[in-house]
């Protein structure tokens, strides 16, 4: 049993009755309720724990393989938690887009809860929720609008070739290169100059692999399963540490953010004319509506770090581990490699720089980005929503307070959906009207409907143009004695899913490096 530990285990068995009495008084309320009402299929329940022991350490696999048996709409009873696990395209509609409202409302757990972020962010608070409208606003108008994305085109490019300059002075030393080190330091540096117009990673410095252990241990302890979410009544304990983890590495980001926030007061304060428009960026925005009278008067600091917490770790985390399966992917199928190089040496030519322009002309670059969003979604079970009323799913009754996941890994690897599911075939995609952004229910990894990433506008700009360019520059192997066939490509489980050994590989230099 993957997710209880010998210490969990003893205390557990010290709250049995209490949890007992929960257990089965909830089961006989909901049973005198419903009547006759269908419930959607699931395993059998052992008492007190329900089916927390058919959970593994990749909740995802074990939701998959236990669909396969119970259907695309299935039950589980984890602890005192009801979840409701939807791994179909149809069913992902009806969450996603027929009952959206009902239930665009959030489960918070607990790593979330030690900071109380459910509070302040725009992940976890409900739609309905002025402050959730504001936030949306902000993030929609001043970060990803189609004017601000065309407006900091420059900057991507200028950060990527950055990247690839990187990878220049590795080949020459033919030393091979952590993708997911140095994807990260670029991600990082694009979304950092967004927000604050610095640079926080350096590809020589350890203060990048300090940001990206901070990120992903804000991921990683946020999406571990945790015996709190399940019993409520454990939560003062925090047997697993995950609201330890949490809450230390956004206090880290929280200090980080701060202290920006300090030296542009500071600055500003100190200028004497007023500042270019073309030069402020997201944190002007957000201390002009601290200071301001309006709509935002009542956004203070805290509300600032929350919502830059969301930002920051979301925009570096899930663009950077996508170029990293996607290239591990392309190692994996040197054919596939062969083919996009092909098609983007046409497109581009000799000695030229890949363009963001350029993009819309590489359909198969476009069906490897697509391809690898189906096989490696960043959030594989999106994040957990919670029915508003009780809603029908496919006929079946979802009750008030039940926990609803979307397993987008499940139905991107779903037989009756994909032909050859498991195989990294970007062919598929190739004449066909299907993208990711929130329509086709198949590949919804930004998630549909108003819980949709409102960072997709840019994600879709950066993970192309950072593998097209990788691509374009040089060709790749694998370090010695790493064969294609046996790459690993293990998953690590969190909010998003990582490679659990980070890819290396060597880049050799095919052209002049602008």
């Amino acid at each position: 049993m993957d997710i209880i530990s010998g210490q969990a285990l003893f205390l557990f068995s010290c709250f049995i009755l209490s949890c007992f009495l929960i257990f089965t008084t909830t089961t006989s309320r909901r049973r005198s309720s419903r009547g006759a009402a269908t419930l959607p299929p699931g395993p059998p329940r052992l008492p007190i724990i329900g089916n927390i022991h058919l959970v593994g350490k990749n909740p995802h696999h074990s939701f998959a393989d236990l669909s396969k048996t119970y259907g695309p709409v299935m039950s589980l009873k984890l602890g005192c938690l009801n979840s409701v696990v939807i791994t179909s395209p149809e069913a992902a509609r009806e969450v996603l887009r027929t009952h959206d409202q009902i239930l665009s409302g959030r489960y918070f757990n607990e790593a979330v809860r030690s900071i109380n972020h459910q509070d302040f962010s725009i992940v976890w608070l409900h739609p309905s929720s002025p402050r959730w409208r504001l936030l949306r606003k902000l993030s929609v108008t001043h970060l990803f609008s189609p004017q601000r994305i065309e407006a900091t085109k420059s900057l991507r490019m200028k950060k990527v070739q950055e990247l690839i300059n990187f990878m220049s002075e590795s080949s020459e030393r033919e030393e091979a290169v952590d993708i997911s080190r140095a994807s990260f330091v670029t991600t990082l540096n694009i979304i950092s100059n967004l927000l604050f117009s610095v640079d926080l990673g350096n590809y020589d410095s350890k203060n990048s692999s300090v940001f990206q252990d901070i990120v992903n241990g804000v991921m990683a302890s946020a999406g571990a399963p945790d015996l709190a979410n399940f019993y409520p009544f454990l939560r003062f304990l925090d047997l697993q540490g995950n609201g330890k983890k949490f809450k230390g590495c956004s206090e880290r980001l929280f200090k980080a953010f701060r202290g920006f926030y300090d030296a542009r007061i500071t600055e500003n304060s100190s200028r004497t004319d007023d500042k270019d428009v073309t030069s402020r960026d997201f944190l002007d925005t957000l201390i002009d509506l601290n200071q301001g009278d309006g709509d935002g008067a009542e956004f203070n600091i805290i509300d600032i770090e929350h919502f830059l917490l969301d930002l920051f770790t979301a925009g570096t985390d899930t663009n950077s581990s996508t170029v990293e399966w996607a290239l591990s992917e392309l190692l994996r199928n040197p054919e596939k490699l062969t083919k996009v190089q092909d098609e983007i040496n046409q497109v581009i030519g000799q000695n030229g720089v890949v363009q963001e322009s350029d993009i819309s002309r590489l359909p198969y670059l476009q069906a490897v980005v697509k391809e690898t969003f189906r096989l490696h979604p960043a959030a594989p079970l999106l994040l957990p929503r919670k029915s508003e009323t009780d809603v029908e799913i496919l006929g079946y009754l979802v009750p008030k307070d039940t926990q609803v996941l979307v397993n987008v890994w499940a139905i991107g690897r779903d037989p009756s959906v994909w032909e050859n599911p498991t195989e990294f075939e970007p062919e598929r995609f190739l004449g066909i009207d299907i993208d990711v952004k929130g329509r086709d229910y198949e590949l919804t990894p930004f998630g549909a409907g108003r819980r949709i990433c409102p960072g997709l506008p840019l994600a879709v700009k950066v993970v192309p143009l950072m593998l097209a360019s990788l691509l374009y520059s040089f060709d790749w192997k694998l370090p010695d004695g790493v064969v294609s066939e046996d790459l690993d490509m293990e998953e690590t489980f969190g909010v998003t899913l990582h490679k659990t050994n980070p890819l290396h590989a060597v880049p050799v230099k095919k052209r002049a490096i602008n």
